[in-house]
């Protein structure tokens, strides 16, 4: 019994690791125009590539609060910033990651998408903005901020432990491309 029972743990237990194993996958577009998926970065003069992680159970993963999961279903938090923000879009960011909110920060001065998409929201080029579901705080005023993110129902505080949650980097010091004249950002 004792020779039938060590097997079966070994066996269990590398079925629970291969159960956790967690693996990029790379999509990208290649010189021809084909759509291409792999485990293996993206060469050097691909095309909008992309990189998603699957699979789960790894040591890094995030484990968000139940009431987190709800609040970012419901009401997805987007920061809209840009490079000559300044104090205004640190302290938002340091709030964001203090309770523990995950948000897509959005570039509003150096990328022209999202140069486009605030102008639709807010008719000008003002930063910081925080989108709490369709709710708009525009600039940073610390008791606002606080108000609608309680009201969406996210936590105060984030989980001893838990990373910070942006989903990509704030903008780069340096600007991309010529900055208009009238995206100076907000001074509130």
């Amino acid at each position: 019994m004792r020779t039938i029972t060590l097997p079966l743990c070994a066996a269990a237990l590398a079925c629970a690791l291969a159960a956790g194993a967690q693996t990029n996958v790379y999509r990208w577009v290649d010189k021809d125009g084909k759509v291409q998926f792999s485990d293996s970065p993206p060469p050097a003069d691909a095309k909008d590539a992309t990189q998603r992680r699957v699979g789960g159970g790894g040591p890094d993963e995030t484990q968000l609060p139940y009431a987190t999961q709800v609040a970012a279903r419901r009401f997805p938090v987007t920061f809209f910033t840009g490079t000559q923000c300044g104090e205004p879009c640190e302290r938002g960011r340091n709030l964001l990651t203090q309770r523990g909110i995950p948000y897509t920060e959005r570039d509003a001065q150096n990328n022209a998408a999202d140069r486009e998409a605030l102008k639709g929201l807010i008719g000008s080029l003002d930063v910081p903005l925080l989108m709490v579901g369709e709710s708009k705080n525009k600039g940073f005023e610390e008791g606002t901020w606080h108000a609608s993110l309680d009201s969406a129902g996210y936590p105060r505080t984030r989980l001893p432990g838990q990373a910070p949650l942006r989903q990509n980097p704030p903008p780069a010091a340096a600007a991309k491309e010529p900055q208009p004249a009238s995206a100076e950002p907000a001074t509130k």
